[in-house]
């Protein structure tokens, strides 16, 4: 039987997603490589278009006051209104993996069998032998559209702004908000499996951290000392090499510590002596990276998590997140005062293929 492998145009990890920039050696292949997709009937259609970018000039009556806009300062920013940093692709990558047009993916998960047992001239050979099942994920896609009047793109160039540009900006960052949303919590859309980074069915259950203990015990950060705060992450530290089996070495091998926004400004909690418990990670655990995402605030009933995860494990990822398409161009179209154009994305999710390799703790 012919198995077809999916091919992996490229992976990016978390600390180098943001930094890629265009030049003129961008090509297909760069583009296919970061995400960006278009059929080819599309493009064509599009490189039909003409440009919109005329300005709307008129003649006034002159007046003896002097008119107002020749009083005004223009600034020259625009101020755009913001969402909330998108944080997935800094904890957990971006693996470009398949097509736009693929059902799902598919992980081999190989398991060694047998035992060994003390030997005899006239004893059984035990023998060894493998056991193969496939992890799966459900492809989903999302789109989104433009749709621009000739007069309103000559209006909008009278105020210096193209509203082809703004609109295609807007598509892409409504479609990388469904990313982000699909990273951390998946999609359901009945029987499909596509998860996030808080609802992988591989992923540990949590565990509590400890009290306080105080009168009234409290769990949380906001109620403890430098020395509880520190507790709570050495522990952590310290299951996750047990979890592994001593194959994740905090001393020697990267990882992540995942913090919900609302607890970040607790890591600069100090001792008696000035010490911060951001202080103590960098000496003690100098490779771990720290991230925060307003996703794990109250993420498990309302309780602030964190987690903590290896990068690898043996030599293969902890969790991967997999993406067919940032943005594909699905079709354009020119009538007779307007165009249309209609952009996809593509994405499995989050898939963790180490379950030995992350801890997650609640409460704090």
């Amino acid at each position: 039987m012919n198995k077809k492998v999916t091919e992996i145009r490229s992976h990016i990890p978390a600390s180098k997603v943001h930094s890629f920039a265009w030049d003129s050696k961008t090509t297909e292949s760069t583009l296919d490589k970061l995400g960006i997709g278009y059929e080819k009937s599309a493009l064509k259609e599009m490189q039909s278009f003409y440009g919109m970018d005329a300005a709307v000039t008129g003649i006034t009556t002159p007046t003896v006051t002097t008119p107002i806009q020749f009083l005004q300062h223009w600034l020259p920013n625009v101020v755009e209104v913001v969402t909330a940093a998108k944080e997935i692709d800094a904890i957990a990558g971006r693996t470009m993996a398949g097509n736009w047009y693929d059902e799902e993916i598919v992980m081999q998960v190989l398991e060694r069998t047998g035992q060994a047992v003390p030997y005899g001239d006239h004893t059984n050979i035990p023998l060894s032998s493998w056991n193969l099942n496939y992890e799966t994920r459900d492809i989903v896609r999302f789109e989104e559209g433009i749709q621009v009047g000739v007069l309103e793109e000559m209006r909008a160039g009278a105020m210096n702004i193209s509203s082809q540009t703004r609109k295609r900006e807007a598509a892409a960052e409504s479609l990388a908000i469904e990313l982000n949303n699909i990273g951390f919590f998946g999609y359901n859309e009945g029987n499909n499996k596509t998860y996030g980074f808080l609802n992988d069915p591989n992923l540990p259950a949590y565990t509590t951290v400890a009290t306080n203990g105080a009168g009234t015990p409290s769990t949380q950060w906001k109620d403890k000392t430098y020395a509880q705060i520190v507790n709570d992450l050495r522990t952590a530290f310290a299951a996750l090499r047990v979890q592994s089996g001593n194959l994740f070495k905090p001393e020697r091998d990267a990882a992540k510590l995942v913090i919900p926004v609302a607890c970040m400004e607790y890591l600069n909690v100090e001792n008696d002596f000035g010490k911060s418990v951001y202080d103590f990670l960098k000496q003690n655990y100098p490779n771990v990276t720290i991230e925060s995402a307003v996703q794990l605030d109250g993420a498990n009933g309302g309780a602030n998590v964190f987690y903590l995860f290896a990068e690898s494990i043996n030599g293969n990822p902890v969790l991967n997140q997999y993406v067919q398409d940032v943005f594909h161009l699905v079709g354009a179209e020119k009538r007779a005062k307007v165009f249309v154009e209609d952009y996809s994305n593509a994405s499995a999710g989050i898939l963790v293929s180490q379950p030995v390799g992350i801890v997650r703790y609640s409460g704090i």
